[in-house]
């Protein structure tokens, strides 16, 4: 049936019985959310806007650079 063979089919019975028919859709959203987060760490993309990204470099300056000779305010 479905390619599926008993163990497997024991396998799903089994969670079906844990879980419940009503948390089964939960469950495999939550599955499916994270393992789009996983691959999209994996391929290094990052959910900050550029905005974010250049502000951490402002931030990031020598302020004796900016000032001469070393003088603080």
């Amino acid at each position: 049936m479905f390619g599926l063979s008993l163990g497997h089919m024991v396998v799903v019975g089994v969670v079906v019985l844990l879980f419940g028919s009503r948390r089964l859709p939960e469950l495999g959203g939550a599955l499916g959310r994270g393992m789009h987060a996983f691959k999209k760490g994996l391929s290094g993309e990052e959910d900050l806007p550029p905005s974010v990204g250049h502000r951490e470099e402002l931030g990031a300056r020598n302020p004796d650079a900016v000032l001469p000779s070393g003088e603080r305010k």
